[in-house]
């Protein structure tokens, strides 16, 4: 049985992508062991099929979490029993790469983004330039790289030469045992899940439901403008219609996304990890049978209207004051609006469950894992 260490930098309760793929590559045969790190408010870990190890460590962000980070992982790939060492995105590579160099052990890595173009790097060139290095430098080590869409796979393709292979990250939903709600009604249910980070049009929601007295907002994930954010919810005359759920493990989230009313993906344009992004929760509304309303980059924008499933919208702007800021939050409630108008009262039942039907059968884990695990299987 082949032996592969896994590496992110999370703590492993809420990470979808890495948790699918550590139980397809289980259920193949591999022998799969997952290491993170522990925080001091980290929820334990349900039972898994996989192993699992999380590290404690004394820093938890800055470049000195990822510099202990590394090291930590680093003497620890070097001792233990394995075949293959798994990178998942850019900030454990350069350990993975370093042992795998050392070991003569097949390297994979998954880059789940455009790590060195994320928003908090976006104004710290000497940060980008850094991780542009360990990707630079480790790159041609790696014996099969993945990633989640095409246009991240041509970005990388032109930066590094290096051929990606596309795994969507995708939902392995059983859709025939889901319970969807059968009547939808006032007042609608608002759904914003995923990181609450800079970018990602959460402030945006929370203005534009002044204008959407017949609709509740939840927020559902935590990140680094939760605290930020929930102050700023105080001072609304309408907080008593937007509720922050904070982190929410997989299984409880699942019941949010398959009762809600309209799934909200909307993001600034801060650079190409954005612009280039396809995020699961796309998929997730998807497989619920829930419109969306989203921005209209690239990837999402291909989604949407290949299936007609959804609505799109201008990115957000990054300015939240002033007259273009109030343009856009009246056009956001009123896209809203039109979305909840169109699918859930004009639309009939038979047209829009074939339409659901039909993204959900294509946006399938089962479909794509196929991929994966020959990736997988072509180095090991």
């Amino acid at each position: 049985m082949k032996r592969i260490i896994m590496a992110v930098t999370n703590d492993l309760v809420t990470d979808q992508r890495v948790d699918r793929n550590c139980n397809t590559l289980t259920e193949a045969g591999y022998d799969v062991t997952l290491v993170g790190r522990r925080l001091a408010d980290s929820q334990p870990l349900t039972e898994r099929k996989y192993k699992t190890c999380r590290m404690k460590l004394w820093f938890r962000r800055s470049a000195l979490f990822y510099a202990e980070y590394n090291i930590r992982l680093f003497l620890k790939l070097l001792f233990a029993k394995a075949d293959a060492f798994y990178a998942n995105d850019s900030d454990t590579l350069l350990a993975c790469a370093w042992a795998a160099r050392l070991r003569k052990k097949k390297l994979f890595f998954d880059a789940h983004e455009l790590f060195p173009e994320v928003p908090e790097l976006v104004n710290k060139p000497k940060v980008r330039r850094v991780w542009q290095w360990v990707e630079k430098t480790c790159l041609p080590h790696v014996d099969k790289a993945f990633t989640v869409c095409e246009s991240v796979a041509a970005e990388y393709k032109s930066r590094y030469g290096k051929d990606m292979r596309v795994v969507r990250n995708l939902p392995d939903w059983s859709v025939e045992n889901e319970e969807h709600k059968v009547e939808h009604q006032r007042p609608w249910t608002l759904l914003y899940q995923g990181a609450v980070n800079v970018g990602r049009g959460v402030r945006e929601l929370m203005d534009a439901m002044e204008m959407l007295p017949d609709c509740r907002l939840v927020v559902a994930g935590n990140g680094d403008l939760l605290e930020e954010l929930m102050e700023y919810h105080k001072q609304l005359r309408w907080n008593e219609r937007i509720t922050f759920l904070g982190r929410v493990v997989p299984a409880e989230l699942h019941k949010w996304t398959s009762n809600a009313d309209l799934g909200l993906c909307l993001l600034e344009d801060m650079g190409l990890n954005y612009r280039y992004s396809l995020p699961n929760r796309i998929a997730d509304f998807a497989h619920a049978g829930v419109p969306m309303l989203a921005t209209g980059f690239v990837e999402i924008k291909r989604v949407i209207e290949a299936y007609q499933i959804g609505a799109l919208v201008g990115p957000c702007p990054q300015q939240k004051d002033g007259e273009e800021y109030k343009k856009y939050i009246v056009t956001l409630a009123e896209a809203v609006k039109n979305v909840l108008h169109r699918f859930w009262e004009e639309m009939a039942e038979e047209e829009r469950t074939e339409l659901f039907a039909r993204a959900a059968c294509d946006l399938d884990w089962k479909r794509e894992k196929n991929i994966y695990l020959d990736g997988i299987g072509a180095i090991l």
